[in-house]
């Protein structure tokens, strides 16, 4: 199409470098005009769109938050599609696969026509495209005539650029021509010299000098092409090769299987190194005084057998190249001893030398630079699966891309163990391959015939390194395989020499943690001596101890310590949990429910924490454990399942603490939905000496008043758990009963008050780490006093920072809710499309606001069955919460629907809504507008209607409102 007018194309180009994201105003007015422009300038930008707008297809240009976006895929764009393939022809390169490059990189610059918007930046990555191709094309072998015509061109156009005056370099010698690319040398170091008083960049010295050498068309050196290609760890090749310029002996190390040989030969064999490159396999070796003969061997050098070891390393000194050269001892660590004596000893004899060596220990001598090899990432771990599933079965597609992924974790990102799992799709799916990792030292067989024993199967991978343990080191590796998650150092013996010797990761922490890879080999090992249940005694026995020391920290200002050091241990906690479970130790179970009720709680997510305090109830019935359980209960919103053993619960109140015991009688009579008994019990208790305990006291009353619509005793009640728990320290109850006293105080009217409580309520939970579940509800208060750009760009934020559900799903809701609000129906239904993921509403109070945003868009489209249908389901799980607000919040939609069905009873419902909530939500938008058209709709007769439904029982309310939901 043809867009008329250089200002109109201007805006379209601003819109298209950005397609698929909106571009703020004040950023497109300023680009448009930027030296001033019309006055008015906001105004002339809507005049430009409404232009566009009916020059593109409809629905392409989309006005949103703040801005414009051009709502067309990124690769519409040639400016964009030009970026990506630029890119990724760049890392095809630097991954050594020239071919691919070169076609992505051609593919790229055919796009390239006349002038373009971004010239600045998009001019320098076509320069950039141009050289990668270049030397793509070098390293695929093309023929040299062209592109040494086509980099005269590039060197004339840019005579200070280096890198291709490099590549002219290299392709003039390639094509035979040295005298001309010593010349091409020459004068541009005369031209740097001249112009900027500076030397040519160590890359072109170094082809410079491989030139002079006569070495750049073929290196020297005894490494082999490979016969598959090298996937990722560009970052890695580049870090060694650096490391290597500073130092002359570099070990990489790492477990087995990790891909250490390879890095090492891959970024060997890219370095420009005059003397070569020479591989030294050491695997064979198995004599250390065979050491020196194979290192000779390697350099076709001969070093007497007869001679004294002295003399013979002297001789393979001697034998060196005078240039710089390079050797990678490779597979050090079964003679790592004498290696490093070798290595020690041929450096200080020759200064020219450097040496790359792969071990899974360190050689442990001074000069050594340490480069300790990870697992590959996903990204990378899924394309190596998949290249090398393409080779044994090329109708390989990774469209199961969940179990591939799955593969990759489970082999631990180890590239062997990948690429032995890839061999398997000759018979399996990667589903079923996913299936039998269980068992997989018995699936992951059959690597190649020509490799080594030890890497022909995962088995023998592993055993190799645990063959190398002392017998404390395997006994100790044993044991540490009983931790499932990462651990401390003081976790078992020889922590550090299991980690120096690859067999443990270090993480951060600092901490450690055993591949699952090789923590299912070891306790394949510990079954066979016969001490699993020691081991895993032991490890109970280790975590009881830690999370008994700190769990006081957590009901005071030691909160975020006690949090950290236990958060650290949070699947070891969980596994202790499960075998003391198993073994039915109650005595066991009662200490170490204790010690985690607390974190568990702090943990957010309430309906999980009442489960693992419900399995420690399954062993022991201890009260403060049922305490703990019945706080989480309510705070879950779920009281299904407490509710039914509210017998049990009150039985161990009786013989408990009498502080513990009043806890666990009002928790009972919230979750049976007998507050006024709960109320009476905290009334009857004995007073409470501890601080944070008569905090949480009143936190429980104020959940009574709630559930009963006594607002305001609710609103008292929580002033006086914050003012407790401000005394004790802790955080966490304070931000909660800040959390639930911004909604009392939005009840009575207070929204402002309750937005403060809010602000301060989203500060502590961000320093506990507990996520931002009250930004979302922050949003609503703001909706509430009419502030509805700031509640948008709260819930905005809140997507941005965590769009993982259950707080994106609340999020998209009340997005849908102010997208219906303003009409825009489409755009509420898109929001509720995602806030309808599986696991996005998992707790009732999410549903059922889920349930009454989608009623009400239904409602506004027309649908009043459908909406009437969804209604009732919300009210319906509302009520089994026994949450009145909840459900009067839900009673509000059927007045609503009422008024478009038959107004004459609708007052009342809306005066019912009022019985249940306590006048909650007054203010909203929503309930102000459903008044305002039940008083233009009724008249005099609407306040009669209100007052009648308002002054109604609450139980008499709950059925007015559910009868008004009877299907006719």
């Amino acid at each position: 199409m043809r867009i008329g007018g250089a200002r109109l194309r201007a805006l379209l180009t601003l819109l298209a470098l950005d397609a698929g994201r909106f571009v703020p105003v004040d950023s497109l007015a300023e680009a448009l005009w930027p030296h001033g422009g019309p006055l008015d300038r906001a105004h002339a930008l809507q005049s430009l769109v409404s232009r566009l707008r009916r020059a593109l297809p409809g629905g392409v240009l989309r006005q949103g938050p703040g801005g414009y976006c051009l709502d067309v895929p990124p690769d519409a764009v040639d400016a964009t599609r030009f970026e990506r393939l630029a890119h990724e022809g760049g890392h095809a390169l630097q991954e050594g696969r020239p071919d691919q490059a070169a076609a992505l990189l051609r593919e790229a610059l055919a796009l390239w026509r006349g002038e373009v918007a971004d010239a600045v930046r998009l001019t320098e990555l076509r320069l950039s495209a141009v050289e990668d191709r270049v030397r793509a094309d070098l390293l695929r072998g093309a023929e040299p005539g062209p592109l040494v015509a086509e980099l005269k061109e590039l060197t004339a156009a840019h005579p200070l650029r280096e890198r291709p005056r490099a590549l002219l370099v290299q392709a003039l010698h390639r094509q035979g021509r040295q005298a001309e690319a010593l010349e091409a040398y020459e004068s541009f170091r005369v031209l740097l010299a001249d112009e900027l008083g500076a030397d040519p960049g160590p890359e072109l010295q170094a082809t410079h000098l491989a030139v002079l050498r006569g070495e750049a068309a073929g290196a020297r050196g005894n490494l082999r092409a490979p016969l598959t290609s090298f996937v990722g760890r560009a970052e890695e090749r580049a870090a060694i090769a650096a490391r290597l310029r500073d130092n002359r002996l570099v070990t990489l190390v790492g477990p087995g299987g990790v891909g250490k040989s390879r890095l090492a030969t891959k970024t060997a064999g890219e370095l420009a190194v005059p003397g070569g490159v020479w591989l030294v396999e050491l695997a064979p070796v198995t004599d250390p005084d065979d050491l020196v003969h194979a290192v000779a061997g390697a350099l076709e050098t001969a070093a007497p057998a007869q001679a004294r070891p002295r003399d013979q390393l002297g001789r393979l000194a001697a034998a060196l190249p005078a240039a710089e050269t390079l050797i990678v001892l490779d597979d050090c660590e079964h003679l790592v001893e004498a290696t490093a004596r070798f290595a020690e000893d041929l450096l200080g004899r020759c200064p020219q030398l450097r040496v790359l060596a792969t071990s899974r220990e360190p050689l442990g001598i001074l000069g050594e630079a340490l480069f300790p090899v990870r697992p590959l990432p996903p990204d990378e771990g899924a394309r190596l699966f998949a290249e090398r599933a393409a080779a044994v079965r090329p109708d390989f597609s990774p469209d199961d891309e969940h179990a591939v992924a799955e593969i990759c974790r489970r082999l631990d990102g180890l590239p062997l163990a990948i690429e032995l799992a890839a061999a398997r799709l000759r018979f399996l799916t990667a589903g079923q391959l996913a299936a039998r990792l269980d068992d997989r030292f018995r699936v992951l067989t059959g690597g190649s015939r020509t490799a080594l024993p030890r890497h022909r199967t995962l088995r023998a991978v592993v055993a190799w390194s645990w063959e190398l343990l002392t017998d404390d080191e395997r006994r100790s590796a044993q044991r540490l395989a009983v931790f499932p998650g990462t651990f401390a150092a003081d976790a078992a013996p020889l922590v550090d020499e299991l980690a120096n010797k690859s067999l443990l990761q270090f993480t951060e922490g600092p901490r450690y943690r055993m591949l699952e890879t090789i923590r299912e080999y070891a306790l394949e090992r510990l079954a066979e001596s016969g001490e699993p249940a020691r081991a895993r005694a032991e490890h109970a026995a280790y975590v009881l101890d830690l999370a008994e020391r700190a769990a006081p920290e957590l009901r005071g200002p030691g909160q975020l310590a006690g949090l950290q050091a236990l958060r650290a241990e949070r699947d070891n906690l969980l596994a202790a949990l499960h075998y003391i479970r198993d073994i039915g130790d109650p005595s066991t179970a009662a200490r170490l429910g204790r010690a985690l009720s607390f974190f568990w709680t702090i943990g957010e997510d309430h309906a999980e924490a009442a489960a693992w305090l419900r399995l420690v109830l399954d062993v022991t019935d201890d009260p403060e454990v049922a305490a703990a359980y019945l706080l989480n209960v309510i705070l879950s919103g779920d009281p299904t399942q407490a509710s039914a053993e509210a017998g049990r619960l009150r039985e161990l109140a009786r013989d408990a603490d009498p502080v513990i015991a009043t806890v666990i009688r009002a928790g009972v009579a919230s979750v049976t939905g007998e507050a006024a008994a709960g109320l009476a019990a905290i009334e009857a208790g004995e007073p409470c000496p501890d601080p944070w305990w008569r905090a949480l006291l009143w936190f429980l009353r104020s959940a009574l008043d709630g559930s009963l619509g006594d607002m305001e005793a609710m609103r008292d009640d929580l002033e006086a758990a914050v003012a407790a728990f401000r005394q004790t320290g802790e955080r966490w109850g304070l931000a909660v009963s800040l959390s639930h006293l911004a909604f009392a105080q939005s009840t009575l009217g207070e929204a402002e008050a309750g937005i403060a409580a809010l602000e301060e309520s989203v500060r502590l939970a961000r320093r506990l780490g507990t996520g931002d579940g009250d930004r979302v509800w922050l949003a609503l208060l703001r909706v509430q006093i009419g502030d509805l750009d700031r509640a948008r760009s709260e819930l905005h934020g809140v997507l941005a920072g965590n769009p993982a559900a259950p707080l994106a799903g609340r999020a998209e809701v009340l997005l849908a809710d102010l997208a219906r609000a303003d009409g825009d129906l489409a755009a509420a239904a898109r929001h509720l499309e995602r806030a309808a993921r599986p696991g996005s509403t998992p707790d009732p109070s999410s549903t059922v606001l889920f349930l009454l945003a989608s009623a009400r868009l239904a409602m506004a489209q027309g649908r009043l069955d459908g909406a009437r249908e969804q209604l009732a389901e919300a009210f319906e799980l509302a009520a089994s919460c026994r949450d009145l607000p909840l459900v009067g919040l839900v009673a509000v939609g059927v007045a609503e629907l009422g008024l478009r069905r038959d107004p004459s009873g609708a007052a009342k419902v809306l005066g019912a809504a009022h019985a249940l909530r306590g006048g909650a939500g007054a203010r909203h938008p929503d309930v102000v507008r459903l008044t305002g058209a039940l008083r233009d709709a009724l008249g005099a007769g609407f306040p009669d209607g209100y007052d009648q439904g308002s002054r109604l029982d609450r139980g008499v309310a709950l059925a007015l409102v559910r009868a008004r939901l009877t299907p006719p």
